[in-house]
């Protein structure tokens, strides 16, 4: 019977596009990504043919994955791009075995920037497509919901929306999926007061920052008088996690904010704080190398550059988030080296979270499938001091630190998810997978314009 959905298997399980989380313009794909694209879909035509099922059949196997990762370390390797690459048997693009046994590791995957939003008018039950996507199309677990910037009076998702989502998901015997934030600009009038409702009405877990926005559209430092009194107020209503939006700079808007420089002081001088660098600086007009402290670059070496200034050592109470970051940077696996690389050096293994920025880009599955195959080459390790990638060092990534940074049991959440209606409902879809492999941010200039001249 042919796919209610994507019947022709035009869209690839590993999705390299311009989707952008609506915080940045979209970025043109390179010619290395558009030729891996071209690839992908050449192998899966000929394995699908191989293996005697449709194109669309095979792009949602295993093997299709895995495929599709292979064309991206053959379109990559052509070009030059070295540094990272996907580490994956040729035989997995044709024997499920071997492409479950890479692509299916069975961590605990705690996702700590989630977004609800609402999808396109022709599949207009939001909540539904979030709970199919994270966790019917993913091997997510767990997921923090956040919040972008906005005014008081203009929020795009609001907290009661928010919380709505969260009782879908609640479904679970003793715990939870989807933990909140707050959302909190101090700079902004009435928002150091409501935290006081965020935290006792919502039971918000964690507060969520942008240092970049204000009004006016000026920003603050979390130095700055309103900054430590936000920090103050946090740690006296007993919730210690704050996340920072760093990096992806909003245009013009209070540049300098969405450095990462206040980092190190604030994190000295609050050590009983945690402090969640949200996308960990980067920036994507800014090519990630190996972190020099006399070349003063944007991009992630602020943040490594304001955490070695200060004094703040690697696993200590600051900690690197993935979203966005990530999607983008497994389009090039040699950037990826350097910024992985570095933010498990000078963070701390222990100290680097996973998270990403979905649903923006539609199911973090592929996100997730990437991230499980990818290495940093001996060569960069061994000249710049990175670590290899174990099963060990992903499992801490993909939930482990979470879990740590947020009080929660791993072995608990994995139990109950399994047998709550949430694990039966992904038990039974199982038996027939139909993921849309479609995203949902703005993908051009003009669609991010028009997103970023709504309210907020």
């Amino acid at each position: 019977m042919p796919s209610a959905v994507d019947p022709e298997g035009r869209r690839l399980p590993i999705k390299l596009d311009t989707t952008s989380n609506g915080e940045f313009v979209p970025v043109p794909l390179s010619p290395a990504n558009r030729e891996a694209n071209r690839l992908a879909h050449a192998s899966a035509e000929r394995n699908a043919s191989r293996l005697n099922l449709s194109k669309r059949r095979f792009l949602v196997s295993a093997c299709g994955a895995a495929s599709t990762l292979l064309s991206l370390n053959a379109a990559n390797a052509a070009a030059g791009r070295t540094g990272g690459y996907f580490e994956l048997p040729a035989e997995a693009a044709l024997e499920p075995l071997a492409a479950r046994s890479v692509a299916d590791q069975g961590e605990f995957i705690f996702d700590v920037q989630g977004h609800f939003i609402d999808t396109p008018k022709d599949n207009p039950k939001g909540p539904d497509v979030f709970v199919k996507d994270v966790f019917l199309d993913s091997d997510t677990d767990m997921m923090v919901l956040s919040f972008v910037p906005s005014r008081r009076d203009a929020e795009p998702v609001t907290i009661q929306a928010a919380d709505a989502v969260r009782r879908i998901v609640e479904k679970l015997e003793g715990t939870h999926r989807l933990l909140l934030h707050g959302r909190v600009n101090p700079n902004q009038p009435g928002d150091l007061e409501g935290m006081d409702e965020l935290a006792g009405r919502w039971g918000v877990s964690a507060w969520k920052t942008y240092t970049q926005y204000g009004p006016g559209g000026r920003g603050f430092f979390l130095t700055d008088e309103v900054g430590v009194r936000f920090v103050e107020k946090a740690r006296s209503l007993g919730v210690k996690v704050i996340c920072i939006h760093k990096g992806l700079p909003f245009g013009p808007r209070s540049y300098e904010h969405s450095q990462c420089g206040d980092i190190g002081p604030i994190a000295k001088r609050f050590p009983d704080v945690k402090f969640l660098i949200y996308h960990s600086g980067f920036v994507t007009s800014v090519r990630e190398q190996t972190y020099d402290p006399a070349a003063k670059r944007d991009g992630v070496d602020t943040l490594i550059r304001s955490l070695d200034e200060s004094g703040v050592k690697p696993g200590s109470n600051v900690y690197a988030e993935l979203g966005s970051t990530w999607r983008f940077l497994m389009r090039d696996p040699g950037q990826a080296a350097h910024a992985m690389g570095k933010l498990l050096r000078y963070c701390g293994e222990d100290n680097v979270l996973w998270g990403t920025d979905s649903i923006w880009y539609g199911s973090p599955q592929d996100q997730i499938q990437a991230f499980r195959t990818f290495q940093i080459s001996a060569e960069l390790r061994e000249k710049h001091g990175y670590p290899q990638i174990t099963p060990a060092l992903r499992a801490k990534v993909f939930g482990l630190n979470a879990a740590r940074v947020y009080g929660v049991s791993a072995a608990e959440v994995k139990k109950f998810a399994a047998r709550d209606e949430v694990g039966r409902a992904k038990l039974a879809y199982q038996e027939r997978p139909e993921p849309h492999f479609r995203t949902w941010g703005p993908k051009t200039r003009r669609e991010f314009l028009r997103f970023a001249g709504s309210p907020r």
